[in-house]
């Protein structure tokens, strides 16, 4: 970002007195993960396919990011996933974090790499279900081969046999590379950006209504083809929250550059809902 703009976003944020979440991953192992509050996703389930796990061994920090890797051969029983979740205590507000996503190349896996908030689907069209995210398909999937990003905010969901309602906004073409992607929760409509572009608002009972967990995830649709063991990865450098505020992309891109030259690695004054993060979808 050129200087001037950075110091016209700087002038612009408000006072950072809290409500604020940021984490940007500089602990030196899983384990400190695990103090900062962050859950790492062991056993199967939604959005892996039967027969695929989650292992917090797919995560792995190394010079200020976290890396999610899916390894596979094709196979769901040989196919191992990732994800993190934060706390949930996150709803009204703005959530946006720097992600590397990879596409590569010749291959035809269809892995999906995502940033999302959500809360537990406690039964089959949950009414109360909340969920925002970020789904990037490198090598296409779902029924169709083009690569495409997605923007969502969901209503609710029956897994099996699946029937979902929700919106969604799709773009399409690689996003191969450094992305910063930033979701806005209000009380009657949501907006998701990528760089700083709108790609969808969505109203009505896809807004979300319950407290949700912060999340990243690597996870493998169907249709993989049986071979050799291969693996895919993607990487979070930071990921911000302001509870109760509807801000930019930049200004939550110049908090972040802040927080970093304040040497502020990690930052939650978001007070604790009391709610359990169940790290299941």
């Amino acid at each position: 970002m050129k200087p001037l703009p950075l110091l016209l976003a700087l002038a612009a944020l408000p006072a950072w007195a809290g409500g604020e979440f940021f984490d940007d991953f500089s602990q030196k192992d899983l384990d400190g993960l695990r103090a900062d509050g962050w859950v790492l996703r062991e056993g199967s389930g939604h959005p892996g396919l039967p027969g695929a796990r989650f292992a917090p061994g797919q995560l792995s920090l190394e010079g200020g990011l976290l890396s999610l890797r899916l390894s596979t051969d094709g196979r769901p029983e040989h196919t191992t996933l990732a994800q993190l979740c934060g706390p949930r205590k996150f709803l009204v507000g703005t959530t946006a974090a720097r992600v590397r996503l990879r596409d590569t190349p010749g291959s035809r896996d269809p892995v999906i790499q995502s940033f999302f908030l959500a809360g537990p689907l406690r039964h089959d069209y949950d009414p109360d279900f909340s969920e925002v995210d970020f789904e990037y398909l490198p090598h296409g999937g779902w029924g169709e081969p083009e690569t495409r990003l997605y923007g969502v905010s969901w209503h609710t969901v029956r897994l099996d046999p699946w029937e979902s309602f929700n919106q969604a906004s799709i773009v399409q073409g690689s996003f191969d590379g450094w992305q910063l992607l930033t979701v806005q929760v209000e009380a009657t409509r949501t907006r998701h950006y990528v760089n700083g572009r709108l790609i969808g608002e969505h109203t009505g009972r896809n807004v979300p209504s319950q407290p949700m967990a912060i999340a990243f995830n690597h996870w493998l649709s169907a249709g993989a083809a049986e071979g050799e063991p291969r693996s895919h990865e993607f990487e979070v450098d930071w990921v911000l929250h302001e509870a109760g505020r509807t801000l930019t992309p930049a200004a939550m891109q110049a908090r972040a550059d802040q927080l970093k030259r304040q040497g502020r690695a990690r930052v939650d004054t978001v007070p604790d809902s009391g709610l359990t993060s169940e790290c299941n979808l």
